[in-house]
């Protein structure tokens, strides 16, 4: 296995067979931002994508219902690399001539230009593999619903997307890093996301006389302060458990107990198995808390995703390309996030790594991912076709 740490980089390659398609791939990623669309709905996204892979001379394979996959050059597949199509239920607010025309939907997060940095990987190593045949294959999977729980990845390894996969990259708009640059890390990189409802039903009566009833609100609070807190102790505080409460509900009038409760919330964990461990801990300990009050207690918890753990190799591997493609300065060490993403499933199958594209203007505005005003600097699209397609024809080279 090549030390991608230590090797002495080739001269770059990757920008002068990019440089004739950007302005068409930038026309291609604002095409795109003007038509987002929803989770496992990405029809007119997955049908641009197979016309211009096709009109390349490539053979997409479309997915069940929408998301495709493609192979470029020939033999056996030395790396995979995925990028997700769809968009977020927000109203957006850029006022960029290119805006989203479906009204509450936008690409708040970036998936326009992982799309786009896609398809320019493709038709960049096809071209290279029409001038000179590559020595291996890369897959590259266009994956519908990475913005909703569990998530799109499930059904795409199902439909056998992995299939002879030795490794599997990816990359993130990241618009805390500036352009030209990238984000990484070895280990967990992004945290296990699961949701947590639940619903609280007891007898109600005036609040004068807390004894004569099953006092719910009081049960919530308690449920909502001390959950969280006694995961924190029974399971490792090197993982990051964190409960937290994004809606509670109970009520109408100020001197009335409820008789039905509500609240809901999200559980994050930046290691695996404890992630694991706290999911099965946590309906025991939601009833413990709830037992002194003598309420019946329905819990929800869905499993979203575990952590994104990049592994020490594919993460060196993409430093090496980006040092190469863009020059030494051009990797920086990225926090973890406690955010989800369900790259995390290929990962559970795969060796491999997602990288942290930087989208910053520098000395322009700082946004967050999945607000609608999210502007990004249409420079990051070159960067990451040339991170991406130098990364995966180092593990052709290694085939």
């Amino acid at each position: 296995m090549r030390n991608y740490t230590t090797e002495a980089e080739p001269t770059a390659l990757v920008g002068p067979w990019l440089e004739p398609l950007l302005p068409e791939l930038i026309d291609f990623r604002r095409d795109l931002h003007a038509h987002p669309e929803l989770s496992f709905r990405e029809f007119r996204t997955t049908d641009k994508l197979v016309e211009r892979l096709e009109a390349a001379g490539l053979e997409p394979r479309r997915l069940e219902g929408t998301g495709l996959t493609v192979d470029i050059g020939e033999g056996p597949i030395a790396t995979a690399l995925r990028g997700d199509i769809d968009a977020l239920p927000i109203i957006e607010e850029t006022g960029l001539p290119f805006a989203s025309k479906n009204h509450g939907v936008t690409h708040a997060c970036g998936h326009d230009v992982h799309t786009t940095t896609m398809l320019g990987i493709a038709l960049v190593l096809h071209r290279m593999h029409q001038e000179s045949p590559l020595g291996g294959s890369v897959r590259i999977i266009f994956q519908p619903a990475e913005e909703t729980m569990p998530g799109g990845a499930h059904s795409c390894i199902e439909q056998g997307v992995l299939e002879g996969v030795p490794r599997i990259l990816a990359l993130h708009c990241d618009p805390r890093i500036e352009v030209g640059k990238i984000g990484t890390r070895i280990g967990a990189i992004t945290s296990a996301s699961d949701t947590i409802r639940i619903e609280l039903s007891g007898r109600g009566g005036h609040t004068s006389r807390p004894h004569l009833t099953e006092e719910l609100v009081f049960a919530l609070a308690q449920i909502a302060v001390n959950v969280p807190a006694v995961l924190s102790r029974r399971v490792d505080v090197r993982s990051g458990v964190s409960v937290v409460w994004g809606h509670i509900s109970a009520g109408s009038a100020p001197n009335a107990i409820p008789g039905t409760g509500y609240m809901a919330g999200t559980m994050r964990c930046l290691d695996r198995d404890a992630w694991h461990s706290a999911g099965e801990l946590l309906d025991e300990v939601v009833h413990q808390v709830a037992a002194p009050y003598g309420v019946d207690v329905r819990l929800e918890h869905t499993r979203g995703v575990p952590p994104v753990v990049n592994s020490e190799h594919e993460t060196a591997l993409i430093e090496a390309a980006a040092r190469a493609e863009i020059g030494e300065g051009a990797v920086v060490l990225t926090p973890q996030s406690m955010g989800g993403e369900d790259f995390a499933w290929f990962l559970a199958e795969l060796p491999g790594a997602m990288m942290r594209l930087g989208t910053k203007t520098p000395g322009g505005e700082e946004y967050d991912l999945h607000r609608g005003d999210y502007i990004l600097d249409e420079r990051a699209l070159g960067f990451g076709i040339q991170v991406l397609t130098a990364a995966a024809l180092r593990t052709i080279r290694d085939l």
